[in-house]
């Protein structure tokens, strides 16, 4: 299989030149691999660098660089596997892990489902999604730092009552990695991904408040401006004073788009290979199964520009393509890799290393439009705790938003606990918003459930 090179050459840049080299240190140990006597091997190569500042009340708390790097080796004796990794790439050090992988595999008991993504899976068609974009500001601290500070100071000069910070913060950074395997694949990826948030503390003593705001982008033109962040991150802290209680019973409850992605997140993970073929999943055998209303979908879409997940291969080199993870509510299929596969008697869904670019569809409009929608309940903006067995599916978290009534939101309410059953959840949910978070590779926005318990005074 040929290899392809995806990204174009940019002036100044040498991340090709640092791919080319991980790509032919890949090849080499592969090739010791092979002469180790391995029917099988693969290789990943990675190369992290990057910058993060923090700052807190006005001063520089933290500055520190990282360059990182990581070469990992798995070989197989027929379905026997040995893992070892290292990051010195000096000769010794190289063949020293590859004989270490070799000695463990040796010595562990056949797995049927070991060995690679079967060759025909493998990837052709390398795509390049606008993922590249170094940020000067990580030779450049200082500059990092001013928009730290700037960040900070619109929060703390946004409301009188934000007399205390927990501090901003910026993270600029690059990845490059090449993986490839004995099938003859290699593939080659470089992405960037930079974020800028704060936090801050409102009102005191027992009437004290925390909120914030964050941005993260591959690109730093994605990065909202400091001062907005600042502004919004306030914005959030101060509208929490003063929270009510609220009585315990039976309300709608809308959850904010970024608190959305966690439902979902329980979804992948109940959907997941390795819960299911350890049987550790509340969704054990749903497969073709009705589990959201008809209207609901769930679409995985890994070759969008500029996606935060957007790849041509998943972790093993199977190639990725688009399917509906749910279509009129169904789930489709599951989250597999090809040892999960393998387990399940199942082909792999290109989904080694995780799901990429997740969009959840939306049946409404945006969030001033669910809240009216919703009438009288509990919007919730955030979620404590880890109160969700995976295995039943019962569902109880800590939470703190707004009660809203008559469609508009009326007073803050913390101290609250909401709780319920993730299968009757998805059935019971009842709109799904426009006003999609662009922060994660899970893409939803705010999601209503019809109706949960929460439990509150009395």
């Amino acid at each position: 299989m040929s290899e392809t090179h995806p990204n174009p050459v940019h002036p100044g840049d040498d991340s090709q030149a640092r791919l080319d080299r991980l790509a032919a240190l890949s090849q080499r140990l592969l090739e010791q691999c092979r002469a180790a006597g391995a029917s099988q091997a693969e290789v990943s190569c990675n190369e992290d660098t990057g910058l993060s500042v923090s700052v807190r009340m006005g001063e520089v708390e933290t500055v520190e660089a990282s360059h990182d790097r990581g070469i990992a080796v798995t070989v197989y004796f027929g379905q026997r596997k040995g893992s070892a990794s290292t990051a010195d790439l000096a000769d010794a050090s190289l063949a020293a892990t590859v004989e270490q992988a070799c000695a463990i595999a040796r010595h562990t008991e056949d797995d049927a489902a070991a060995g690679l993504a079967d060759a025909e899976l493998m990837a052709t068609d390398i795509r390049e999604f606008d993922s590249w974009h170094p940020w000067a500001l990580e030779h450049e601290p200082e500059r990092a730092i001013e928009l730290a500070l700037a960040a900070e100071q619109a929060g703390r000069d946004f409301d009188p009552r934000i007399e205390n910070s927990d501090g901003a913060s910026l993270g600029t950074g690059t990845s490059i990695g090449v993986y490839a395997n004995s099938h003859g694949f290699i593939g080659r990826d470089r992405s960037s991904q930079h974020s800028l948030g704060c936090a801050f503390i409102a009102g005191r003593g027992e009437a004290m408040q925390r909120d914030g705001w964050y941005s993260i982008g591959l690109s730093a033109d994605d990065i909202e401006a400091p001062a907005a962040i600042g502004r919004r991150g306030a914005e959030r802290t101060v509208a929490r004073l003063s929270p009510r209680k609220l009585a315990t019973g039976q309300y709608p409850v809308l959850f904010s788009a970024e608190m959305s992605r966690s439902l979902i997140g329980h979804l992948l993970g109940a959907v997941s290979g390795g819960a299911l073929y350890r049987r550790a999943s509340f969704l054990v055998d749903s497969m073709g199964t009705r589990l959201f209303p008809e209207w609901f979908g769930i679409r995985e879409l890994p070759f969008q520009q500029r996606g935060l997940r957007s790849t041509s291969y998943d972790a093993e080199g199977v190639a990725t393509r688009e399917s509906d993870l749910v279509a009129d509510g169904v789930l489709q299929r599951y989250i597999l890799g090809c040892y999960s596969a393998r387990r399940l008697g199942l082909v792999s869904t290109a989904n080694a290393g995780g799901v990429h670019n997740l969009q959840v569809r939306a049946n409404a409009g945006g969030f001033d439009e669910m809240v009216r929608g919703m009438g009288r309940g509990l919007l919730v903006t955030e979620l404590m705790g880890q109160g969700v067995n995976s295995i039943t599916g019962d569902y109880s978290r800590g939470a703190a938003g707004f009660w809203v009534e008559d469609g508009e939101i009326r007073h803050p309410v913390d101290g609250i606990t909401v709780a319920g059953n993730l299968k009757a959840m998805f059935q019971a949910i009842e709109a799904v918003g426009n006003d999609v978070d662009p922060r994660s590779h899970v893409r939803t926005g705010s999601i209503l459930v019809g109706a949960m318990t929460v439990a509150g005074e009395g």
